[in-house]
């Protein structure tokens, strides 16, 4: 009993971990209007994929491809993305709320390999929080999305726009992948990039070297960029230490939310039953019609139409066609007379080649004379080949 008891309670403990473990949440708390990144590691998934893995002393590593939606629906929230580059590489998870609430997402991990799965579930909670008034936005050319998206990447971009700003007090508002935003798809060579947007934001007003950035001077020197012309970052402004941190000053955009209206409250939700106003008074019955005119309209006059075109095509099949009798007449007999002259003619000479395959008889050959040593004439050499030669000068056409 002791036995098949021990065999009953590691049972039940293996269920209880297995269940404790697929309905694990991850959770998280967001205040609106700041980012939100969070990384899927691939050894946390690796883990879990029996028994290959194990062989090889975790020194096997399994492509793994990540599928993001929110829970009950097919596709992420409109504020949140995600990007894998390839299947050996980890997912990431970003974006900025704007609007305060819950999101569970679910993530399944798949195993390209023996087609495993493993599902995560994170629990989103979005805050509602003051925006940052005065925000920033720089365009990083050399850099990718999957490589800004780590923190130490994040503190290092961080640290150069604290320098330009000239104040620790910035938070990263956004970072947005130039193809979201219109760009071109790079060469696959070294040195190219996508490109990244990152937007900052601070309580404090904007620095004199970001302001330069924006004043008209500079924006003449951008003007000529499209024609070739380098551009130089505005005076005081060139502090990027690592050279795919440097800002393209160009596309560079300053925001200030400081007089922003703030947005209506929501209304609130009342108790669904309407309020007493007396008995229902349903409205009276329309006054009468008249739709004769209608039916003039829509069935009389298209009907008189239609006859009237009747009545054109029956005149001009019918009645127009006299003068036309007339000539086909003409041309008529005169077609017919050709038929019938080539008709004879056709005939003759039939009945000509039949009498010339006849063999004629001796009467009608010609006679050889020894004394002169000439050939006479004989019958069949006067007989014409065709009738029309007895009158060489007639015209057998008609005119």
């Amino acid at each position: 009993m002791a036995e098949r008891g021990s065999w009953f309670f590691f049972f039940f403990t293996v269920c209880a971990v297995t269940v404790l473990r697929a309905d694990a949440e991850i959770k998280f708390t967001v205040p609106v209007g700041k980012l939100f990144t969070y990384e899927l590691l691939r050894e946390t998934f690796q883990g879990d994929f029996e028994p290959i893995s194990r062989l090889y002393a975790g020194g096997y590593a399994d492509p793994i491809i990540f599928k993001c939606n929110l829970q009950n629906f097919p596709d992420l929230p409109e504020w949140l993305r995600f990007t894998q580059r390839h299947p050996y590489d980890n997912g990431f998870l970003y974006g900025t709320p704007m609007v305060p609430g819950k999101s569970i997402i679910e993530v399944w991990g798949v195993n390209k390999r023996s087609y495993q799965t493993k599902r995560e579930i994170i629990v989103i909670k979005i805050v509602d929080e003051k925006i940052l008034p005065y925000q920033a936005e720089f365009f990083l050319k050399l850099r990718e999305i999957e490589k800004v998206l780590p923190p130490i990447v994040q503190n290092e971009i961080k640290a150069d726009m604290q320098k330009l700003w000239k104040t620790e007090a910035l938070e990263i508002v956004n970072i947005t992948n130039a193809l979201d935003r219109g760009g071109r798809v790079p060469l696959p060579l070294a040195g190219h990039f996508e490109g990244v947007y990152v937007k900052v934001g601070s309580e404090q007003y904007f620095s004199n070297c970001l302001l330069k950035a924006q004043g008209q001077d500079f924006s003449k020197q951008c003007s000529g960029a499209d024609k070739g012309d380098k551009v130089k970052a505005p005076e005081g402004c060139n502090l990027c230490n690592i050279p795919s941190n440097c800002i393209t000053w160009c596309k560079t955009q300053l925001f200030d939310l400081s007089n922003q209206t703030p947005a209506p409250p929501a209304p609130t939700m009342g108790s669904g039953i309407i309020a007493e106003g007396g008995d229902f008074d349903p409205p009276e019955s329309p006054p009468s019609r008249d739709y004769f005119p209608d039916y003039i309209v829509t069935v009389v006059v298209p009907l008189v139409i239609a006859i009237l075109l009747c009545v054109l095509l029956f005149y001009v099949m019918f009645c127009r066609r006299e003068g036309l009798t007339k000539r086909n007449a003409k041309t008529n007999q005169f077609q017919l007379y050709h038929h019938h002259t080539i008709f004879d003619n056709t005939d003759e000479l039939r009945n000509m080649a039949g009498n010339r395959s006849v063999t004629p008889p001796l009467s009608t050959l010609p006679m050889f004379n020894y004394r002169t040593g000439e050939r006479a004439a004989s019958q069949s050499d006067s007989i014409p080949l065709i009738l029309s030669q007895h009158e060489p000068h007639s015209d057998p056409l008609p005119r």
